[in-house]
């Protein structure tokens, strides 16, 4: 865990540009969390991390300044818990426990130091509580500012929970929060983010719930992955690699709290709710599927049926009818 004094503050207008490389990382390091696998940390040529179970599971992301976030809208803090979070959430979704993250920055020459050293405590903020370390990287010199993750974990004796084990009679069942994070973006880009700061907040920080992969893996989840494009695509996904049809209840139903949550800014922003529910990415939730008649670990809530793919292929339907959504999620190289 990490265990370091809180780094001062840079002097007022202190950039990259003014420091070595040496410098930089001089003040990173002691931020970053060690975590419980860390045997050897940043410093040398590569980390050494232990892997008892004899398998790892890796997985990466990245964040592109003015894609994937916006300096006036997230601190270098949010950035940081961002990009660690969705990654963890890879981890979760496999039934695995984040055991460590490696990260590159590439940052332009004009960044504040302490828009690095903000990133960095967010890495810290995140991992820390969940015995993950943050154990090196790469910095370089760019345009943008570009974060590059990936993340490894453990599965701890037990087999991976893949896309592609859903079967007909098996409940669909969902852990997290589903449309927050969308509607905080729209409340950004509509320059409102008073009518719901905790909707922003779930954007900027999202909170996936990590420990019920875990438990999903542990009571028998047949496949599962992790929500970060949207309920239809993602749910899609599993359909697609399991050959079935996910039949989802209706909305109304089975993500009446999200609804509610939803409801003020939707009225504010004349959006649709149930749209951000079911095509809204970013939440980093759990979709997974259990044979009927498991007890379902919390948090997860039933939210379907698993039905017998028919003539029209594998696919998603709410409340046994094709959805009528104008978007099924995101999409990175849509227009």
């Amino acid at each position: 865990m990490n265990s370091a004094e809180p780094t001062p503050p840079a002097p007022a207008g202190l950039t990259v540009a003014d420091l070595t490389e040496d410098e930089l990382l001089a003040r990173i390091f002691p931020l970053l969390p060690r975590g419980a696998a860390t045997l050897l940390g940043p410093g040398d040529d590569a980390a050494v991390v232990a892997v008892p179970d004899g398998r790892m599971v890796v997985s990466t992301d990245v964040l592109v300044e003015g894609r994937h976030f916006r300096r006036d809208w997230s601190t270098g803090h949010d950035v940081g818990w961002r990009a660690a979070m969705q990654n963890l959430a890879d981890i979760a979704a496999m039934g695995g426990r984040p055991t460590s993250l490696v990260v590159t920055l590439v940052a332009p020459s004009d960044l504040p130091v302490d828009w690095v050293t903000g990133l960095s405590a967010g890495l810290a903020a995140a991992c820390d509580p969940h015995g993950v370390g943050v154990v090196g990287g790469d910095l370089s010199g760019g345009d943008l500012i570009v974060v590059s993750v990936t993340v490894h974990g453990e599965l701890d004796g037990r087999a991976p929970v893949l896309r592609s084990g859903a079967r007909e009679g098996d409940v669909v069942a969902h852990a997290g929060v589903r449309g927050w994070s969308a509607a905080g973006l729209a409340l950004l880009a509509a320059g409102r983010p008073e009518i719901a700061p905790e909707l922003v907040r779930a954007y900027l920080r999202p909170d996936p719930p990590l420990a019920a992969g875990v438990a999903a893996g542990r009571a028998g989840a047949t496949s599962m992955l992790d929500l970060s494009d949207g309920l239809l695509r993602d749910a899609g996904r599993v359909a697609r690699a399991s050959g079935v049809v996910l039949d989802l209840d209706p909305v109304a139903v089975s993500f009446a709290t999200d609804l509610v949550a939803l409801t003020d800014a939707a009225t504010a922003l004349g959006a649709l709710a149930e749209d951000w529910v079911l095509a809204g990415g970013e939440d980093h939730g759990l979709l997974a599927t259990f044979p009927a008649g498991v007890v379902l670990p919390a948090p997860f809530r039933a939210v379907g049926r698993v039905r017998a793919v028919g003539s029209a292929g594998p696919g998603v339907l709410v409340g046994g009818r094709t959805p009528a959504t104008a978007s099924p999620g995101w999409d990175h190289f849509a227009r």
